[in-house]
Order: structure tokens, then sequence, then C-alpha cells
């Protein structure tokens, strides 16, 4: 049991440090947002409510500029107004905004703020025990080995849940009759919208590369034999 101390010891810390990081999250989007009141946008999101079955999909406009759109820890689902003026501006149709809120809803739905908070909390414990490790062999270096391992690996853990809140998004644009063309064609235009280039390696992207994602998303129609929609 005492050798396990030290680790269970790191492990709550990651978990304060998550909780902490949540805190202040929800504390800001508090501060800095509003329900989106948007009725072409309201239509589609009332088909996202049909297809799962709840009352409503409420959405919210956080106000930053960059191009985002986020779960909450709490489960509420944000779109940043840099994101909605590129809608407003005519870049961004109403359907390609709507896959941005059920790709959203999948993170909610699949758990995976939950799931991030054992992630970060485990991957915390790994980064001290391997910076402790590496240092024996590598003094004043193995802190930054310990760090690079631990970035690779959540930006892989971060890969996967993108790709299955893509899979959650795609069922239910299918379920709600939108299909999946627009989530394709808003991966197409996101390198543009969010201003980014080549970026880097994609084994060190907390988010796959786009045409990874179009493939995996094709991947699911042709296995659930289904066509792209409108």
């Amino acid at each position: 049991m005492l050798k396990l101390t030290p680790i269970l010891l790191l492990i709550g810390y990651g978990l304060v440090m998550f909780w902490f990081s949540s805190w202040r999250t929800r504390k800001e989007l508090d501060q800095r947002s509003s329900p989106l009141a948007d009725a072409r946008l309201k239509t589609l999101t009332d088909r996202f409510a049909d297809a799962i079955g709840v009352q409503k999909v409420l959405v919210h406009i956080y106000e930053i500029e960059p191009v985002n759109g986020l779960a909450a820890p709490d489960g509420r689902i944000f779109i940043t107004r840099g994101f909605y003026n590129k809608y407003r501006q005519g870049e961004v149709s109403a359907e390609e905004m709507s896959t941005v809120i059920a790709h959203e809803l999948g993170h909610v739905a699949l758990g995976h703020t939950r799931k991030r908070m054992i992630d970060f909390s485990g991957t915390n414990a790994i980064r001290m025990a391997l910076a402790t490790i590496f240092n024996r062999f590598l003094p004043g270096l193995g802190v930054i080995v310990a760090n690079f391992i631990t970035t690779l690996l959540m930006a892989r853990l971060s890969r996967d849940d993108e790709y299955e809140a893509d899979a959650y998004a795609s069922a239910l644009l299918v379920k709600a009759g939108i299909g999946t063309e627009p989530q394709k064609s808003l991966f197409r235009k996101l390198d543009r919208l969010v201003g980014m280039g080549g970026g880097a390696p994609a084994w060190m992207m907390s988010h796959p590369k786009t045409e990874d994602r179009i493939r995996a998303i094709e991947e699911n129609e042709a296995r659930w034999q289904i066509s792209p929609g409108p």
C-alpha cells in the first residue's frame, strides 16, 4: 500500500487540478455567453431533439473570436461568436453549423468530459513517474522527455474522442434527415476558417487531420450502407 501512495497522490492531484480547470471554464462561460437565438439553426436543432428524444437542444454563444465549438463540463453546448459570424457572413451554411452542434452533442452523450478527467489524472501520474525515472539517467532532461511522451499520449486519446464524436454526429445527422454531406463540406473548409496552415505532425495533434476525418465518415457510411444525404 505504501508503494502505491505516491501514485494515488499524483492521481488525486490531477483530479483536483482538472476540477479547478473545469470550475474556471464554467465560470468563464457563465460570464461570457448567452443563449443562441437563430430561427434557422433552431429548426435544425429541433430535428436533433426529435431524433434523440429530448424536448429541445440548447445552444449558447461564447463571446470569443476564435472559430470553435465546445461542450462544457456541465454538458452545455457552445458555438463561439467568431464561428457564428462565419455563418452569418455566409461562409458556413446552417446545415454545416448544425454538424458542429451534433459533434459537441456527441462529446456530451459519450461522456468525454468525464473520460478526459480520468485521462488527465492518469497521464499526470504517468508524467511524474516517468520524470522521476528519466531524471536518474538524464539529469535535467527527464521532465522534458516525460512531458513529450505524455503529450503524445494525450493527443492520441483526444483524437480517439474526436473520431467517436464525429461518428455520433454522422449518425445523428442521418437520423435527423440532414445527412453527412454538410459535415464533410465543413471539414473541407475548416483549416481556412480557423487559419491553420501545415501545422504540427498528425501524431502530435489533438484533432485528426481533415482528410482522415472525412475518410472515417465515408467508411461509416459504407458500413452503415447509407447515402451521405442532401
